[in-house]
């Protein structure tokens, strides 16, 4: 069950660790590239706290973004400020987002988020915590995905498998963890997790197998895979989050 408040915990603590590692820049190195093609460090704070903003949106009930243009246009617009306004900005708006979180409302109903996805608003938390915590990573300041909890890795790779089970092009995957976790993903017929785990298994095209951390990164378009194991395939690509 979703505990939208320990959730929104969570974001706090994991807004803490960026704000406090991403002090340590300066303008010059905030400037310079992150791990995400063609987006500086300053792309990443400007997303940040525009994805706050527009979860607060979300939660609302209003449109999370104008339109893609006006969101891309925005991160554009911020991406060049100096050290002392991006973290302002990361703090100001993540504040924003909490405010709303603390809101009395009915968490089980249903927000829409980006190009028509729908969810329970009780997930909206655990998005922002993907969003602080990945995107961390991604500044390359010394903050890798071993780093994250076990508990918010597995809960990410379960979203993630979620997410590409049943999508077009992709084989039937099990996906092994090193600690015996298996989830099932990709063009999966009736094979239910509990199942998996009870020892039924459909006819399997690739089988992955490595570290939790090396699963996510793969998943979460992090890492190349080539940390993993496939078995009966090559390793397949996956779509574009």
């Amino acid at each position: 069950m979703i505990d939208h408040v320990r959730d929104l915990a969570s974001v706090r603590d994991a807004t803490d660790r960026l704000l406090t590692a991403a002090a340590k820049l300066n303008n010059d190195s905030i400037a310079e590239p992150s791990r995400l093609p063609g987006w500086s460090r300053g792309h990443v704070l400007a997303h940040l706290a525009r994805n706050a903003d527009a979860l607060v949106n979300v939660l609302a009930g209003r449109p999370m973004y104008v339109s893609a243009e006006a969101r891309d246009a925005d991160i554009e617009r911020d991406a060049p400020r100096g050290l002392a306004a991006q973290l302002d900005d990361v703090r100001e708006s993540a504040e924003r987002f909490q405010a709303e979180g603390a809101r009395p409302a009915d968490w089980s109903r249903t927000v829409e988020l980006r190009n028509g996805v729908t969810d329970t608003a009780s997930q909206v938390p655990f998005r922002r915590w993907i969003e602080v915590e990945l995107h961390h990573v991604d500044l390359g300041i010394g903050y890798e995905l071993e780093d994250l909890s076990a508990e918010f890795t597995q809960r990410e790779i379960n979203f993630l498998t979620a997410r590409f089970r049943h999508a077009p092009g992709l084989p039937a995957m099990l996906i092994r963890q090193d600690d015996g976790r298996m989830m099932a993903t990709g063009a999966v017929q009736g094979a239910t997790e509990q199942q998996i785990r009870d020892g039924w298994q459909p006819t399997w095209d690739v089988t992955v197998s490595g570290r939790q951390a090396d699963i996510l990164g793969w998943l979460a378009g992090r890492r190349d895979g080539s940390a993993l194991t496939a078995e009966g395939g090559l390793l397949p690509a996956l779509p574009p989050l």
